[in-house]
């Protein structure tokens, strides 16, 4: 079986078994989701989660985040950790998408890592869950150690990751499936203690 045989497998078995592929992050529109994925860095989703609500219902506008006192976003965001790095970014990324992009989130990789904060996992989730771009690899944790254990990659950096995904997934389904990774890694496949034995993949795995 060829890695690119192996990948298409590896995307019908995931399908089955997780056929909503969802962000866990919950938001109601693009920036929402940026800001969203800026506070998911080195925390959980879950975590993310409870504080958004509060975040979104006091600031709704680009202008309220772009003008608001950092220790403000400080205070709501403390939680999710590098609290002071990230409101800054948030608001730099609010002036931002204002000011540089006439207040619309961008639809591409080059434009939305020139926004603060923002790397590539956070521009190819945009570009997957936003605006539905083919091709797109979100290189987090999950879909990392997968992939590895898979044996459909050999590297653990996250850049390489995603141009061999790329290379491999179906264009259409490439998205979808680095959610359903995340999902299974959660569910299943655990960094420490991965339970092979409930695993759909265990015909294709490497591990």
């Amino acid at each position: 079986m060829t890695k690119k045989q192996k990948a298409v497998r590896a995307v019908e078995l995931l399908k089955a078994e997780y056929p909503d592929a969802i962000c866990s992050l919950e938001y109601t529109d693009p920036f929402e989701l940026l800001v969203a994925t800026r506070l998911s860095a080195q925390c959980t989703d879950a975590r993310v989660n409870m504080v958004t609500p509060a975040l979104f219902e006091k600031y709704k506008t680009l202008d309220d985040y772009a003008n608001a006192d950092v220790g403000d976003i400080e205070k709501i965001i403390h939680s999710c950790g590098f609290f002071r790095q990230k409101a800054r970014d948030i608001i730099g990324m609010a002036a931002g998408v204002r000011d540089r992009f006439g207040g619309k989130v961008p639809d591409n990789i080059e434009d939305l890592t020139s926004l603060p904060g923002v790397g590539r996992k956070t521009a190819n989730l945009i570009c997957g869950d936003v605006y539905n771009v083919p091709s797109v690899v979100v290189a987090d944790t999950h879909l990392i150690r997968i992939s590895n254990r898979l044996g459909l990659v050999d590297t653990k950096d996250p850049y390489k990751v995603e141009l061999d995904l790329r290379d491999l997934l179906p264009p259409t389904e490439s998205n979808d499936f680095c959610h359903r990774c995340v999902l299974h890694g959660r569910a299943v496949c655990d960094a420490r203690k991965p339970r092979c034995e409930a695993c759909v993949m265990r015909e294709i795995c490497d591990f």
